[in-house]
């Protein structure tokens, strides 16, 4: 089981620095992109002024904006934005070969049906094996070339070896796992955990607050991925723990960003003006709580998150709220 060719779906931030990735561990590599200028822009002057500016690209890569142009790719890497993988998928479908593994490297629960990546790949390409790409990774610093450890989690440990083989570099170190649950909730789980601890920082409630953040942030991530089928030493790994501490520890993470704007007053609205990128934390909180809800799954911080992003609470009730809770003996 060997890959010579590369497809990547999606131009952003992300699909770029996988696009070099896959360059730097020696696969011919489309990108496709949506958009015509990320197109011209990587053939052109090898760089997404769009999404990555200032990142010299490999110029083996090549962009196009045709789905056609992947149906000949060895291994398929979609990287859309989680709410729009269903779409993304259903566009590439009449070019996908039937056994052609698809890495889903988006990070959300879908709203509406509540499916994992997972699921709607299974929906829509149920001929196409799957893995999921997760893990603490800031796309500019992967893009660069910079030290970067990530789960790779698939069901078939065969195909699963050879697609971490074909996917490693010196700088891009992928750890192999069997349980695609636990590693894809981690990625959901931390972005809505972002944002809290965003507004955590924005109203300057202190080192103190932010770890606890974490810690019990942590807590409500496992509880949800074990819910759901998953293992919570996966969820332990650098797709869960290792993501969250990540995603919520700098302002260079678009979630926390969204979550420092909301803790300094501004709106939604205000916070996103002018953002090309999306906070996959924003499209998935609703998506976390009604599945919490559905499970029973106690999970106070993700719903503070969602009631404060929906408009039902400010951020400042949200944190006497949770600080308001019954006091516990402390277990997962």
């Amino acid at each position: 089981m060997r890959f010579a060719t590369a497809g990547v779906i999606g131009g952003g931030a992300w699909g770029t620095a996988l696009a070099q990735v896959c360059a730097r561990a020696g696969l011919a590599v489309t990108l496709q992109a949506r958009e015509a200028e990320v197109v011209e822009s990587v053939n052109a002057a090898h760089e997404n002024a769009a999404f990555l500016p200032g990142v010299a690209l490999d110029p083996a890569i090549r962009a196009t904006g045709d789905m056609a142009d992947l149906a000949a790719c060895d291994l398929i890497l979609a990287v859309p934005p989680a709410q729009h993988l269903r779409t993304t998928l259903t566009a590439f479908a009449s070019h996908a070969r039937p056994g052609v593994p698809v890495v889903l490297c988006a990070k959300g629960v879908e709203r509406g049906s509540l499916a994992l990546m997972t699921d709607v790949l299974a929906q829509v390409l149920p001929e196409a094996p799957a893995a999921v790409l997760s893990g603490p990774s800031f796309a500019a610093e992967v893009a660069r070339g910079l030290p970067t450890a990530v789960t790779l989690a698939c069901a078939d440990a065969a195909l699963g070896e050879a697609l971490m083989q074909a996917l490693s570099s010196p700088a891009f170190r992928p750890y192999l796992a069997d349980d695609l649950i636990g590693a894809e909730v981690g990625g959901a789980v931390k972005n809505v955990l972002a944002i809290a601890c965003g507004v955590s920082e924005g109203m300057i409630l202190g080192r103190s607050a932010h770890a606890a953040l974490i810690t019990r942030g942590f807590v409500e991530m496992t509880r949800l991925g074990v819910a759901l089928g998953g293992r919570a030493e996966t969820v332990a790994g650098l797709c869960g723990l290792g993501d969250l501490v990540l995603t919520c520890s700098s302002p260079q993470s678009r979630n926390m960003s969204l979550g420092l704007a909301l803790g300094q007053g501004q709106t939604v609205e205000q916070a996103l003006a002018g953002k090309r990128s999306v906070a996959e934390g924003l499209e998935s909180a609703p998506a976390v709580r009604s599945l919490a809800r559905l499970l029973d799954v106690d999970m106070p911080i993700c719903v503070a998150v969602d009631r404060l992003l929906c408009g039902e609470t400010t951020a400042a009730e949200a944190i006497e709220d949770l600080l308001s809770r019954p006091l516990k003996v402390e277990r997962a």
